[in-house]
């Protein structure tokens, strides 16, 4: 049996989960004010913060740290790299530290379990970053030469959840080709075939259905000139894209519980947009089946709007003829980091090396 510490930093708490192999025995949130983040000036410097948080629950707790075989953290916004499961090396802790590609809390995933892991002298890891890009090469050309596409999405929750199918259907996941829709606070739809995801419409980049609260796909030249109209600034508009987008902006919340009361209650306008959203994530899955040539083996909605049983019956009837449809609602990532770890200690795959 193998006891795993999970960290899972976000910007205003610490999700911790405590596996004996794939079984939770321990989840919590450890929550964090305002006024306690707005101390420090930047990511990195929370890490004593909330590592001393952590140390400290698990005394409550009456957990012993040494107790743990392998502290693994959610990863963060590192080089663009291939999926897997990280060691927590020198050089991928000086990219998180450094936020090479960006600051956010998910960094102190990695930053902390090498910490802890060196301190009671067990191994640590990250798996499956948000920074996983596997794209082919056909699927990095955006037609402008200085932007190339690229994946910044939700690949932790979508090869999870892309791993379970294959597991319950007798295979492995380089074995079968589906599509994997994520859907929460932001929207991705992920092509994977053999093991990789090789296309997808990015939740981040501006690609693909809107979601809660994001825009993605917009007509680019009206973009233009809302940018250069002299009525925004700069944080404004990228506001816009990310934060005050799509159901925010047209409905004035991020909530799809929230939508969808609306909705029952006979809101035209809320009934409208949901519809629009359903619509732009179908168009998205056909998009996507044709990288597949058609040959999918299946389509998993996933994320928290998954739970939404109206919306997962409206997708199936417009993208059942392409392959049946799989519904994991939710996004389970501790469970998701945890196994990522196993299949290592396990023998089932070997630690990717950052460099």
């Amino acid at each position: 049996m193998i006891k795993s510490l999970i960290i899972n930093p976000g910007s205003t708490s610490t999700k911790l989960g405590i596996f004996e192999d794939e079984n939770l025995i321990k989840e919590e949130t450890l929550r964090h004010s305002t006024e306690e983040i707005s101390q420090y000036a930047s990511i990195t410097d929370q890490k004593d913060f909330r590592k001393n948080i952590i140390l400290d629950f698990l005394k409550n707790e009456n957990i012993d740290i040494k107790s743990f075989d392998v502290i693994v953290g959610r990863g963060g916004l590192l080089k663009p790299i291939p999926g897997g499961t990280y060691e927590c090396t020198d050089a991928l802790i000086a990219d998180l530290q450094k936020g090479v590609q960006g600051q956010h809390a998910s960094n102190l995933g990695g930053i902390l379990a090498r910490e802890i892991g060196d301190e009671i002298g067990v191994r640590s890891f990250i798996v499956d970053p948000v920074v996983v890009d596997e794209l082919e090469p056909v699927a990095r050309i955006s037609g402008i030469p200085e932007i190339e596409r690229v994946s910044i999405d939700h690949p932790l929750n979508q090869k999870a959840v892309a791993r379970r199918y294959a597991k319950e259907h007798g295979k492995k996941y380089e074995d079968v080709n589906v599509i994997v829709v994520h859907m929460g606070g932001g929207t991705s739809c992920g092509v994977h075939k053999n093991g990789k995801m090789i296309d997808v419409f990015a939740a981040l980049n501006g690609d693909g259905a809107f979601s809660p609260e994001r825009t993605n796909g917009v007509p680019a030249l009206a973009l233009v000139d809302m940018c250069f109209s002299g009525k925004y600034t700069y944080e404004e508009m990228k506001k816009k894209i990310v934060g005050g987008g799509g159901f925010n902006a047209y409905l004035g919340t991020n909530d799809m519980r929230t939508v969808n009361k609306m909705c029952d209650e006979g809101d035209k306008k809320a009934q409208l947009v949901r519809d629009a959203f359903i619509y732009q994530i179908c168009k998205n899955i056909g998009a996507c089946a044709t990288v597949l040539k058609g040959q999918v083996d299946t389509i998993i909605l996933t994320g928290g709007i998954a739970h939404g049983k109206v919306i997962t019956d409206a997708i199936t009837e417009r993208v059942g003829f392409i392959a049946p449809v799989t519904v994991y609602p939710g996004e389970d990532e501790l469970l998701a980091l945890a196994q990522g770890a196993l299949r290592v200690l396990n023998g089932e795959e070997e630690a990717k090396k950052y460099e």
